[in-house]
């Protein structure tokens, strides 16, 4: 019998419990965001990563291999072998993640669940809305727990900003704005950079570029912190820059479910806006502003009251299963790192209750899901339907 991985009870408020032993990580993708990741995980003290397909090149997946201390035996370089092998090792990965460029999400996803072994995916979840329904499907079948690397839904302030909504306090939803603006492709001979080319091919990046990248954030946060679904919009894609073989803009008019409406834009050509991530949810009584580049702070106001800052850390105002996601005194900055380590304590503990057979892990693991990064798929699906008919107005 199997060592059980969860404390005897998890219902507690204090911080995420610790496992019986760290989880084994796997990587497949060898780039910064790989790197990024998995300091989080690691920040969470519940995942070691162990094993790694970190290049479809031999030579270049062992050096890299080496300097992320992996085991030789254990640093693979593909995927399928990867897979494969690690199905069979006594100590094989409990999970894996997935940072490659978007065109491997799908292979590379269908492969370790088919082996028995959990996913968390980079977004968008796939290029094509068949291969996204076929993911869904497939982790019902293999009955593994898969996360999506929405990671902005993962900031405290974020989660407080639900917390308030759910609660009603703002009133009834009338509107919902969000915006993301960075400046990375200002330069034009950035497009040459190795790291921004498969992002404008759309063999790599599928259909679009930055509808796919960042505007899928920007929709999942709407209605991750709204409870709304985005049912339609109306969608213009742009190159504002150097010419592009896809868009490196987009405007949007949304609504949301029960016709809330909405605006959504993305760009990466708006000079000095690096993380210019700002969601704005207004309803009949008051509203909710938060912006990932002050993103420890979310400001809430009821109509004729005056304004409330809510500033993470501890004890202050927030809900306890939003407490629980701190880990520094306020005054001492959290970011990305906290916010991406958060998503990994979820899955730990949604990876741990599936092996222990816990059919019921506690509501309050709010991590993405696979079927949000499904979500994410159709949003970018009925981008470009709206924008290849002149921005009609289309269900998502």
């Amino acid at each position: 019998m199997l060592h059980k991985l969860l404390p005897t009870d998890l219902n507690f408020d204090g911080p995420f419990p610790r496992l019986s032993r760290r989880l084994r990580l796997g990587v497949v993708g060898g780039g910064r965001i790989s790197e990024t990741q998995a300091t989080a995980a690691r920040l969470t003290g519940q995942w070691e990563v162990v094993a790694g397909a970190l290049s479809s090149d031999p030579t270049r997946s062992a050096e890299r291999g080496k300097r992320w201390y992996l085991d030789p035996d254990r640093s693979y370089s593909s995927f399928e072998a990867m897979a494969a092998s690690e199905a069979d090792h006594p100590q094989g990965v409990d999970a894996v993640m997935i940072t490659t460029p978007n065109n491997m999400h799908f292979p590379a996803a269908k492969a370790f669940l088919k082996a028995g072994i959990s996913v968390i995916c980079d977004k968008p979840l796939t290029n094509e809305i068949d291969e996204a329904h076929a993911l869904v499907a497939a982790t019902q079948d293999t009955n593994q727990v898969f996360g999506v690397g929405y990671v902005m839904s993962c900031f405290p302030m974020v989660r407080q900003a639900k917390h308030i909504l759910a609660q009603g306090d703002i009133g009834e939803i009338n509107q919902i704005h969000v915006e993301f603006m960075q400046d990375w492709m200002v330069p034009e001979e950035v497009a040459d950079a190795p790291h921004v080319k498969w992002r404008l091919d759309p063999k790599i990046s599928g259909p679009t570029s930055c509808v796919g990248d960042i505007g899928t954030h920007a929709a999942h946060l709407a209605s991750f912190v709204s409870g709304l679904s985005l049912t339609d919009l109306q969608a213009e894609f742009h190159v504002c820059g150097a010419p592009k073989p896809l868009e490196d803009t987009v405007f949007m008019r949304t609504k949301f479910a029960g016709c809330v409406p909405g605006t959504l834009m993305a760009t990466r050509l708006a000079p000095g806006n690096r993380g210019g991530l700002r969601l704005r949810i207004y309803g009949s009584e008051g509203g909710v502003e938060w912006d990932l580049e002050n993103s420890e702070q979310l400001k809430f106001n009821r109509f004729g009251e005056a304004d409330r800052v809510i500033s993470r850390g501890h004890g202050h105002e927030v809900a306890p299963h939003v407490e629980r996601l701190i880990r520094t005194a306020r005054g001492f900055p959290e970011g990305i790192i906290e916010a991406w380590a958060t998503l990994y304590a979820e899955l730990a503990l949604a990876v741990a209750a599936h092996k222990d057979g816990v059919s019921s892990p506690p509501d309050w693991l709010d991590f993405p899901r696979v079927e949000a990064g499904a979500t994410g798929v159709a949003f970018v699906d009925a981008a470009v339907r709206s924008n290849a008919t002149s921005g009609t107005w289309v269900q998502v």
